[in-house]
């Protein structure tokens, strides 16, 4: 028994080679539900959004019949999520750096298993962001995103795309997520190098680990992403 299948354009990433056409047949035992096909056909359900058959929605759950044609398109942006807060997997450190530059909550850690990510996502309601496609699978997993581009630049501007979440840039520590707080020079002197004690008079704190912040000689490129992405969820 096969099922016809229509795959929105952003979704054909994800098929094989051959499937990736206007229409494809998908194998299909009679008694799985509508997500366990989308899913042997390599297509997170992360990823999509309200599914279809002869033009009426209907969930992962539903069980197809044998003449009806199902419509997969691709989740809509930008998505709504109760709070734009992220879990990163191991592969996407410069992404997590980035994420938290511009002021969003961004878990990440370089030694977290598929697990205790899940894990993590769910006890504390973030969006795991990855591009593990078998992670995405996870029945316990709430919230997940693939996030697409091999560039850090290019996957902040998809997160931002596809989530246009608020930003606070220079609120966070790149190194652990924890708040910044302005603090003055006075107190930091003795930890500063002789040249940024001459060179520099602003400073900030992180309230969790203590790292010290200026703008210094990295600043223009980082002020650059920075920019970028409050372009990118202004539109402007």
């Amino acid at each position: 028994m096969q099922v016809p299948a229509r795959f929105s354009p952003e979704l054909w990433m994800f098929l094989a080679p051959r499937n990736r056409r206007p229409e494809v047949l998908l194998p299909y035992d009679g008694t799985s539900s509508l997500g366990h096909l989308v899913e042997s056909a390599g297509v997170p359900l992360t990823e999509v959004g309200t599914l279809l058959t002869g033009g009426r929605p209907v969930g992962p759950s539903y069980r197809p019949g044998p003449d009806e044609v199902v419509e997969v398109p691709a989740v809509r942006r930008p998505q709504a999520v109760p709070d734009c807060r992220f879990v990163l997997d191991v592969h996407l450190g410069t992404l997590a750096r980035r994420l938290r530059l511009v002021g969003l909550d961004t878990a990440y850690r370089n030694d977290m298993d598929d697990d205790a990510l899940v894990e993590q996502a769910g006890a504390e309601d973030r969006v795991l962001l990855t591009q593990d496609r078998g992670i995405l699978r996870r029945r316990s997993l709430r919230y997940g995103a693939y996030v697409r581009g091999a560039r850090p630049d290019d996957q902040l501007l998809d997160v931002l795309d596809r989530f246009q979440p608020p930003l606070a840039p220079w609120t966070r520590c790149t190194a652990c997520n924890g708040g910044l707080a302005p603090v003055g020079k006075a107190e930091v002197e003795a930890s500063l190098e002789p040249g940024t004690r001459r060179s520099y008079d602003e400073f900030a704190r992180c309230l969790a680990c203590g790292r010290i912040y200026w703008r210094g000689a990295h600043s223009g490129s980082l002020a650059a992403v920075v920019d970028r992405a409050l372009h990118a969820v202004s539109g402007l």
